[in-house]
Protein backbone atom coordinates (compact mmCIF):
# COMPACT_ATOMS: atom_id res chain seq x y z
CA UNK A 1 0.00 0.00 0.00
CA UNK A 2 1.40 3.44 -0.97
CA UNK A 3 1.52 6.09 1.72
CA UNK A 4 0.79 9.80 1.87
CA UNK A 5 2.72 11.95 4.35
CA UNK A 6 0.10 14.62 5.18
CA UNK A 7 1.24 17.67 7.17
CA UNK A 8 -1.30 20.04 8.74
CA UNK A 9 -0.76 22.87 11.23
CA UNK A 10 -3.76 24.50 12.86
CA UNK A 11 -3.06 27.53 15.04
CA UNK A 12 -6.34 28.91 16.40
CA UNK A 13 -9.51 27.12 15.36
CA UNK A 14 -9.91 23.53 14.22
CA UNK A 15 -11.16 24.21 10.68
CA UNK A 16 -7.88 23.30 8.97
CA UNK A 17 -7.62 20.13 11.03
CA UNK A 18 -11.21 19.07 10.35
CA UNK A 19 -10.90 19.60 6.59
CA UNK A 20 -7.61 17.70 6.55
CA UNK A 21 -9.21 14.83 8.47
CA UNK A 22 -12.00 14.56 5.89
CA UNK A 23 -9.36 14.34 3.16
CA UNK A 24 -7.42 11.76 5.18
CA UNK A 25 -10.50 9.58 5.48
CA UNK A 26 -11.05 9.79 1.71
CA UNK A 27 -7.43 8.78 1.09
CA UNK A 28 -7.92 5.77 3.36
CA UNK A 29 -11.13 4.83 1.53
CA UNK A 30 -9.06 4.81 -1.66
CA UNK A 31 -6.71 2.30 -0.04
CA UNK A 32 -3.85 4.67 0.67
CA UNK A 33 -1.86 4.57 3.89
CA UNK A 34 -2.02 8.01 5.53
CA UNK A 35 0.64 9.37 7.87
CA UNK A 36 -1.21 12.35 9.38
CA UNK A 37 1.32 14.78 10.86
CA UNK A 38 -0.31 17.39 13.10
CA UNK A 39 1.48 20.31 14.70
CA UNK A 40 -1.44 21.91 16.52
CA UNK A 41 -3.24 21.33 19.80
CA UNK A 42 -4.51 17.73 19.87
CA UNK A 43 -8.21 17.44 19.12
CA UNK A 44 -10.33 14.76 20.70
CA UNK A 45 -12.42 12.45 18.52
CA UNK A 46 -10.24 13.02 15.44
CA UNK A 47 -11.42 10.35 13.02
CA UNK A 48 -8.70 9.40 10.53
CA UNK A 49 -10.33 6.13 9.41
CA UNK A 50 -7.18 4.15 10.03
CA UNK A 51 -4.67 6.88 9.23
CA UNK A 52 -1.69 7.03 11.57
CA UNK A 53 -1.46 10.19 13.67
CA UNK A 54 1.98 11.70 14.32
CA UNK A 55 1.80 14.53 16.85
CA UNK A 56 4.58 17.10 16.61
CA UNK A 57 5.41 19.42 19.54
CA UNK A 58 2.41 21.73 19.78
CA UNK A 59 2.39 25.18 18.20
CA UNK A 60 -0.55 27.56 18.60
CA UNK A 61 -1.38 31.20 18.05
CA UNK A 62 -0.91 33.53 21.00
CA UNK A 63 -4.18 35.32 20.13
CA UNK A 64 -6.82 35.86 17.46
CA UNK A 65 -4.53 38.36 15.69
CA UNK A 66 -1.82 35.71 15.18
CA UNK A 67 0.65 38.09 16.80
CA UNK A 68 3.02 35.30 17.92
CA UNK A 69 3.42 31.53 17.95
CA UNK A 70 3.46 29.79 21.33
CA UNK A 71 4.34 26.24 22.30
CA UNK A 72 2.05 23.83 24.15
CA UNK A 73 2.86 25.51 27.48
CA UNK A 74 1.94 28.97 26.22
CA UNK A 75 5.56 30.14 25.86
CA UNK A 76 6.91 31.86 22.73
CA UNK A 77 8.74 29.41 20.50
CA UNK A 78 12.48 29.92 20.06
CA UNK A 79 15.25 28.62 17.80
CA UNK A 80 15.91 25.60 20.01
CA UNK A 81 12.22 24.62 19.82
CA UNK A 82 12.28 25.06 16.03
CA UNK A 83 15.36 22.88 15.72
CA UNK A 84 13.79 20.09 17.79
CA UNK A 85 10.57 20.12 15.82
CA UNK A 86 12.29 20.23 12.43
CA UNK A 87 14.45 17.28 13.44
CA UNK A 88 11.42 15.26 14.52
CA UNK A 89 9.51 16.07 11.31
CA UNK A 90 12.39 15.11 9.03
CA UNK A 91 13.07 11.94 11.00
CA UNK A 92 9.42 10.92 10.61
CA UNK A 93 9.64 11.61 6.88
CA UNK A 94 12.78 9.50 6.52
CA UNK A 95 11.32 6.67 8.57
CA UNK A 96 8.01 6.46 6.71
CA UNK A 97 9.30 6.42 3.08
CA UNK A 98 6.07 7.96 1.68
CA UNK A 99 4.98 7.89 -1.92
CA UNK A 100 3.79 11.52 -1.77
CA UNK A 101 4.01 14.50 0.56
CA UNK A 102 0.81 16.56 1.00
CA UNK A 103 1.21 19.90 2.80
CA UNK A 104 -1.73 21.97 3.96
CA UNK A 105 -1.49 25.73 3.18
CA UNK A 106 2.27 26.31 2.99
CA UNK A 107 3.74 28.24 1.22
CA UNK A 108 0.48 30.15 0.57
CA UNK A 109 0.16 30.47 4.36
CA UNK A 110 1.85 29.27 7.54
CA UNK A 111 5.02 31.21 6.68
CA UNK A 112 6.12 30.90 10.32
CA UNK A 113 6.79 27.20 9.63
CA UNK A 114 9.14 27.63 6.69
CA UNK A 115 11.94 26.56 9.04
CA UNK A 116 10.68 22.95 8.82
CA UNK A 117 8.57 22.86 5.68
CA UNK A 118 11.12 24.11 3.18
CA UNK A 119 13.59 21.42 4.36
CA UNK A 120 10.77 18.83 4.11
CA UNK A 121 9.99 19.83 0.52
CA UNK A 122 13.70 19.85 -0.35
CA UNK A 123 14.11 16.36 1.12
CA UNK A 124 11.15 15.10 -0.90
CA UNK A 125 12.49 16.59 -4.12
CA UNK A 126 15.93 15.11 -3.49
CA UNK A 127 14.35 11.65 -3.24
CA UNK A 128 12.03 12.12 -6.21
CA UNK A 129 8.87 12.10 -4.08
CA UNK A 130 5.98 14.22 -5.41
CA UNK A 131 4.79 17.18 -3.31
CA UNK A 132 1.22 18.50 -3.43
CA UNK A 133 -0.29 21.50 -1.64
CA UNK A 134 -3.76 21.33 -0.07
CA UNK A 135 -5.49 24.75 -0.17
CA UNK A 136 -8.90 25.96 0.90
CA UNK A 137 -11.00 27.88 -1.63
CA UNK A 138 -10.15 31.41 -0.45
CA UNK A 139 -6.83 32.76 0.80
CA UNK A 140 -6.09 35.78 2.95
CA UNK A 141 -4.98 38.47 0.51
CA UNK A 142 -1.23 39.15 0.35
CA UNK A 143 -0.45 42.79 -0.37
CA UNK A 144 3.34 42.56 -0.24
CA UNK A 145 4.92 41.73 -3.63
CA UNK A 146 7.97 40.20 -1.92
CA UNK A 147 5.79 37.61 -0.15
CA UNK A 148 3.98 36.73 -3.36
CA UNK A 149 7.34 36.28 -5.10
CA UNK A 150 8.57 34.13 -2.23
CA UNK A 151 5.47 31.93 -2.46
CA UNK A 152 5.85 31.51 -6.20
CA UNK A 153 9.53 30.68 -5.82
CA UNK A 154 8.84 27.87 -3.37
CA UNK A 155 5.88 26.46 -5.33
CA UNK A 156 7.69 26.49 -8.63
CA UNK A 157 10.84 24.96 -7.14
CA UNK A 158 9.36 22.14 -5.08
CA UNK A 159 5.68 21.50 -5.81
CA UNK A 160 4.14 19.08 -8.32
CA UNK A 161 0.47 20.13 -7.95
CA UNK A 162 -1.64 22.69 -6.11
CA UNK A 163 -4.99 21.20 -5.05
CA UNK A 164 -7.55 23.95 -4.39
CA UNK A 165 -10.53 22.71 -2.39
CA UNK A 166 -13.21 24.79 -4.01
CA UNK A 167 -15.63 24.81 -6.93
CA UNK A 168 -14.26 26.98 -9.77
CA UNK A 169 -17.83 27.90 -10.67
CA UNK A 170 -18.01 29.68 -7.29
CA UNK A 171 -14.49 31.06 -6.88
CA UNK A 172 -11.10 30.35 -8.44
CA UNK A 173 -7.66 30.65 -6.87
CA UNK A 174 -6.81 33.76 -8.86
CA UNK A 175 -9.60 35.67 -7.08
CA UNK A 176 -7.50 35.77 -3.89
CA UNK A 177 -4.06 34.94 -5.30
CA UNK A 178 -3.81 37.15 -8.41
CA UNK A 179 -0.41 35.66 -9.34
CA UNK A 180 -1.98 32.23 -9.88
CA UNK A 181 -1.16 32.36 -13.60
CA UNK A 182 2.55 32.35 -12.69
CA UNK A 183 2.30 29.02 -10.85
CA UNK A 184 4.23 26.46 -12.89
CA UNK A 185 2.76 23.16 -11.61
CA UNK A 186 -0.89 22.28 -12.32
CA UNK A 187 -3.50 24.13 -10.26
CA UNK A 188 -6.43 21.75 -9.80
CA UNK A 189 -9.76 22.78 -8.30
CA UNK A 190 -11.03 19.63 -6.60
CA UNK A 191 -14.46 20.80 -5.53
CA UNK A 192 -15.34 21.56 -1.92
CA UNK A 193 -14.32 19.13 0.81
CA UNK A 194 -17.53 18.19 2.62
CA UNK A 195 -18.87 15.24 4.56
CA UNK A 196 -21.65 13.45 2.73
CA UNK A 197 -24.53 13.28 5.21
CA UNK A 198 -26.12 9.95 5.97
CA UNK A 199 -29.36 9.24 4.18
CA UNK A 200 -31.31 9.60 7.43
CA UNK A 201 -29.88 13.10 7.89
CA UNK A 202 -30.76 14.09 4.33
CA UNK A 203 -34.37 13.01 4.94
CA UNK A 204 -34.65 14.72 8.35
CA UNK A 205 -37.91 16.55 8.95
CA UNK A 206 -37.58 20.22 9.85
CA UNK A 207 -38.17 21.02 13.51
CA UNK A 208 -38.52 24.23 15.51
CA UNK A 209 -35.05 24.42 17.04
CA UNK A 210 -32.73 27.34 16.32
CA UNK A 211 -29.15 26.08 16.13
CA UNK A 212 -26.36 28.55 16.92
CA UNK A 213 -22.81 27.30 16.42
CA UNK A 214 -19.40 28.86 16.92
CA UNK A 215 -17.19 26.44 14.99
CA UNK A 216 -14.11 25.57 17.01
CA UNK A 217 -15.07 28.34 19.40
CA UNK A 218 -11.74 30.11 19.78
CA UNK A 219 -13.24 33.37 18.48
CA UNK A 220 -16.89 32.41 18.91
CA UNK A 221 -17.90 34.22 22.10
CA UNK A 222 -18.91 37.50 20.37
CA UNK A 223 -21.22 35.61 18.01
CA UNK A 224 -22.91 33.70 20.83
CA UNK A 225 -23.40 36.87 22.87
CA UNK A 226 -24.71 38.83 19.88
CA UNK A 227 -27.30 36.15 19.08
CA UNK A 228 -28.47 35.90 22.69
CA UNK A 229 -28.83 39.69 22.82
CA UNK A 230 -30.94 39.66 19.65
CA UNK A 231 -33.09 36.66 20.59
CA UNK A 232 -35.76 38.47 22.69
CA UNK A 233 -36.63 40.74 19.74
CA UNK A 234 -37.13 37.92 17.24
CA UNK A 235 -40.40 36.19 16.43
CA UNK A 236 -38.61 32.97 17.37
CA UNK A 237 -37.89 33.95 20.98
CA UNK A 238 -40.15 31.21 22.35
CA UNK A 239 -38.64 28.47 20.20
CA UNK A 240 -35.96 26.14 21.60
CA UNK A 241 -32.44 27.50 20.98
CA UNK A 242 -29.36 25.27 21.08
CA UNK A 243 -25.92 26.91 21.26
CA UNK A 244 -22.85 24.83 20.36
CA UNK A 245 -19.82 26.62 21.80
CA UNK A 246 -17.00 24.56 20.28
CA UNK A 247 -14.15 22.86 22.11
CA UNK A 248 -11.88 25.92 22.06
CA UNK A 249 -14.24 28.50 23.57
CA UNK A 250 -12.42 29.78 26.67
CA UNK A 251 -13.80 28.26 29.86
CA UNK A 252 -14.49 31.71 31.33
CA UNK A 253 -16.74 32.54 28.37
CA UNK A 254 -18.51 29.18 28.58
CA UNK A 255 -19.18 29.70 32.28
CA UNK A 256 -20.52 33.24 31.90
CA UNK A 257 -22.74 32.28 28.96
CA UNK A 258 -24.08 29.27 30.86
CA UNK A 259 -24.97 31.46 33.82
CA UNK A 260 -27.07 33.86 31.73
CA UNK A 261 -29.00 31.52 29.45
CA UNK A 262 -32.67 32.42 28.94
CA UNK A 263 -35.53 29.96 29.18
CA UNK A 264 -35.59 27.25 26.47
CA UNK A 265 -31.94 27.81 25.55
CA UNK A 266 -29.14 25.29 26.12
CA UNK A 267 -25.39 25.63 25.72
CA UNK A 268 -23.19 22.66 24.83
CA UNK A 269 -19.52 22.30 23.99
CA UNK A 270 -19.77 19.76 21.20
CA UNK A 271 -22.24 17.41 19.55
CA UNK A 272 -21.16 14.36 17.58
CA UNK A 273 -24.52 14.52 15.79
CA UNK A 274 -24.07 18.15 14.71
CA UNK A 275 -24.96 17.55 11.02
CA UNK A 276 -28.22 15.89 12.07
CA UNK A 277 -29.03 18.81 14.37
CA UNK A 278 -28.33 21.26 11.54
CA UNK A 279 -30.43 19.33 9.04
CA UNK A 280 -33.43 19.32 11.39
CA UNK A 281 -33.14 22.92 12.62
CA UNK A 282 -35.60 25.64 11.66
CA UNK A 283 -32.57 27.90 11.24
CA UNK A 284 -28.79 27.59 11.61
CA UNK A 285 -26.89 30.69 12.77
CA UNK A 286 -23.11 30.58 12.57
CA UNK A 287 -19.93 32.16 11.31
CA UNK A 288 -18.90 31.42 7.72
CA UNK A 289 -15.84 29.25 8.14
CA UNK A 290 -15.13 26.68 5.46
CA UNK A 291 -16.33 23.61 7.34
CA UNK A 292 -19.48 25.17 8.76
CA UNK A 293 -20.49 26.40 5.31
CA UNK A 294 -19.87 22.91 3.92
CA UNK A 295 -22.18 21.51 6.61
CA UNK A 296 -24.82 24.04 5.56
CA UNK A 297 -24.54 23.12 1.88
CA UNK A 298 -24.36 19.35 2.39
CA UNK A 299 -27.39 19.24 4.73
CA UNK A 300 -29.44 21.75 2.72
CA UNK A 301 -30.06 23.80 5.85
CA UNK A 302 -31.67 27.20 6.06
CA UNK A 303 -28.85 29.37 7.40
CA UNK A 304 -27.85 32.86 8.47
CA UNK A 305 -24.10 33.45 8.59
CA UNK A 306 -22.27 36.20 10.47
CA UNK A 307 -18.71 36.14 9.09
CA UNK A 308 -15.70 36.55 11.35
CA UNK A 309 -13.97 39.64 9.96
CA UNK A 310 -11.55 40.86 12.61
CA UNK A 311 -8.25 42.40 11.54
CA UNK A 312 -7.27 41.33 8.01
CA UNK A 313 -9.66 38.35 7.94
CA UNK A 314 -11.61 38.58 4.68
CA UNK A 315 -12.01 34.89 3.83
CA UNK A 316 -15.35 34.27 5.55
CA UNK A 317 -16.96 37.44 4.24
CA UNK A 318 -16.02 36.72 0.62
CA UNK A 319 -17.21 33.13 0.80
CA UNK A 320 -20.51 34.18 2.37
CA UNK A 321 -21.11 36.90 -0.22
CA UNK A 322 -20.51 34.52 -3.11
CA UNK A 323 -22.91 31.92 -1.74
CA UNK A 324 -25.54 34.46 -0.65
CA UNK A 325 -25.68 35.74 -4.26
CA UNK A 326 -26.68 32.23 -5.29
CA UNK A 327 -29.40 32.06 -2.65
CA UNK A 328 -27.63 29.29 -0.73
CA UNK A 329 -27.58 31.14 2.60
CA UNK A 330 -28.48 34.45 4.21
CA UNK A 331 -25.75 36.90 5.19
CA UNK A 332 -25.40 39.66 7.77
CA UNK A 333 -22.17 41.61 7.99
CA UNK A 334 -20.92 43.54 11.05
CA UNK A 335 -21.87 45.35 13.17
CA UNK A 336 -24.25 42.85 14.80
CA UNK A 337 -26.49 45.33 16.63
CA UNK A 338 -29.30 43.44 18.45
CA UNK A 339 -32.33 44.95 16.72
CA UNK A 340 -30.82 44.61 13.24
CA UNK A 341 -29.66 41.08 13.97
CA UNK A 342 -33.13 40.15 15.21
CA UNK A 343 -34.60 41.36 11.90
CA UNK A 344 -32.00 39.36 9.96
CA UNK A 345 -32.83 36.23 11.97
CA UNK A 346 -36.55 36.60 11.28
CA UNK A 347 -35.94 37.21 7.57
CA UNK A 348 -33.62 34.20 7.27
CA UNK A 349 -36.12 31.95 9.05
CA UNK A 350 -38.75 32.90 6.47
CA UNK A 351 -36.56 31.97 3.51
CA UNK A 352 -37.18 28.67 1.69
CA UNK A 353 -34.63 25.95 2.34
CA UNK A 354 -31.95 26.24 -0.34
CA UNK A 355 -30.96 23.67 -2.92
CA UNK A 356 -27.19 23.30 -3.19
CA UNK A 357 -27.40 21.27 -6.40
CA UNK A 358 -24.75 22.30 -8.84
CA UNK A 359 -22.12 23.04 -6.18
CA UNK A 360 -19.33 20.45 -6.28
CA UNK A 361 -19.02 18.97 -2.77
CA UNK A 362 -16.98 15.89 -3.71
CA UNK A 363 -13.58 17.49 -3.16
CA UNK A 364 -12.27 14.88 -0.73
CA UNK A 365 -12.70 12.01 -3.19
CA UNK A 366 -11.43 14.13 -6.08
CA UNK A 367 -8.33 14.96 -4.02
CA UNK A 368 -7.72 11.26 -3.41
CA UNK A 369 -8.05 10.51 -7.12
CA UNK A 370 -5.60 13.28 -8.03
CA UNK A 371 -3.07 12.01 -5.48
CA UNK A 372 -3.38 8.45 -6.77
CA UNK A 373 -2.84 9.72 -10.32
CA UNK A 374 0.28 11.64 -9.26
CA UNK A 375 1.73 8.64 -7.45
CA UNK A 376 0.90 6.31 -10.34
CA UNK A 377 2.54 8.66 -12.85
CA UNK A 378 5.65 8.87 -10.71
CA UNK A 379 5.80 5.10 -10.36
CA UNK A 380 5.31 4.61 -14.09
CA UNK A 381 8.08 7.09 -14.90
CA UNK A 382 10.38 5.19 -12.57
CA UNK A 383 9.44 1.87 -14.18
CA UNK A 384 7.39 0.72 -11.18
CA UNK A 385 3.73 0.05 -10.60
CA UNK A 386 0.89 2.39 -9.66
CA UNK A 387 -0.70 2.85 -6.23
Amino acid sequence: MSSVFFYVQHLLGIGHLRRAAIIARALCRHRLDVIFVSGGVPAGNLDLAGGKLVQLPVAMSADAAFSAIHDGEGKPIDDAWRARRKKMLLQEFERRHPGLVLIEMFPFGRRQFAFELEPLMAAAKQRGIPVAISLRDILVAKNKPARVAETLGLVNRYVDAVLVHGDPAIVRLDATFPAAAQIAPPVIHTGYVAEKPAAAISRAAEGEEILVSAGGGAVGAPLLRAVLAARPATRLADAPWRLIAGPNLPESDFTSLSASLPRRAVLERFRQDFPALMAAARLSISQAGYNTVMDILSTGSRALVLPFAEGAESEQTLRARLLARRGLLSLMEPPFEPAALARAIDAAADMPRPRAGGVDLDGANATARQIIAMMSAKAAAAGGTGA
